[in-house]
């Protein structure tokens, strides 16, 4: 079947965007800092948060996986305040976390970036923007839980909440990473695909995720769910490169440019 003419040239530049962004080499990098550094900086501000707001950092964390299963063992005991390291962590201890968990911001900063072909903004530019978007993503996450559930209604209204607060997220989160450097509405396709992504892949998950960490459990062990938890992290942030850099050539099409009114930008 042939392809239309007015697809080539499209086709072309979402394959030299794929190319340039190196979207495997980023999800990696996503997931191993979300991993490393995200994850327990999470845990460090849980321990300092009430026990009903703890609660519902689980509650959304279900709602994010789409499970529960053997990886929620200790995390419940944690976030239940159940396990030492529940109490484990102090005021400054929760800095450090937070301080060394932008390591995993500067790298979504650097996707954002590459993906729109931008040069590197400087620290003093960017790094109180790194740990403003830790806090905005924590206090975003807590709410997931109520999101999904649409605060009582059910999730049949609580998915297309959580969809419209994931674009708002990642919309926001493009304008902040890049210091405001390009307009709003620039951004908006890759929101757009971006909360569309991460939230249909948190939908999916349900269907394999728990089935296959039970396996990995019973296979090898503690570290079975080690090894399901990054193949999942790396495929999530795959779903999220993948949105910011496509987001960038739609952008760049002919019709959505007239459409979002956007200054014409030379294709790469």
């Amino acid at each position: 079947m042939a392809i239309p003419r007015l697809a080539r040239p499209l086709a072309g530049r979402v394959v030299r965007q794929l190319v340039r962004v190196n979207v495997l080499d980023l999800a990696t990098r996503l997931a191993a800092q979300a991993f490393l550094a995200a994850l327990p900086m999470l845990i460090a501000v849980a321990s300092l948060c009430p026990q009903a707001v703890r609660q519902e950092l689980l509650t959304s964390l279900r709602a994010l996986f789409g499970t529960g299963g053997p990886l929620f063992t200790q995390v419940e005991g944690v976030y239940g305040g159940r396990g030492p390291a529940s109490h484990s962590w102090g005021v400054v201890g929760v800095l450090v976390a937070l301080v060394s968990a932008t390591a995993f911001t500067r790298v979504l900063q650097r996707v954002c970036e590459r993906s729109w072909g931008l040069p590197h903004a400087g620290a003093r530019v960017v790094a109180w923007r790194w740990a403003l978007w830790l806090v905005v993503w924590i206090v975003v996450l807590v709410f997931q839980g109520l999101l999904h559930r649409a605060f009582g209604a059910g999730p049949t209204l609580g998915v297309p909440l959580q969809l419209v607060s994931a674009v708002l997220m990642w919309w926001w989160t493009q304008h902040l990473l890049l210091a405001g450097r390009l307009p709003w509405m620039s951004l908006l396709p890759g929101a757009l695909l971006t909360g569309t992504g991460v939230v249909a892949f948190s939908l999916l998950s349900r269907l394999w995720l728990p089935r296959t960490l039970t396996r990995s459990v019973d296979r090898y062990g503690p570290l079975g769910s080690v090894f399901t938890l990054l193949s999942w992290l790396i495929l999530f942030f795959v779903t999220v490169v993948l949105g910011i850099a496509l987001g960038q050539v739609l952008a760049r099409t002919e019709a959505v440019r007239l459409r979002l009114r956007l200054p014409h930008v030379p294709s790469d």
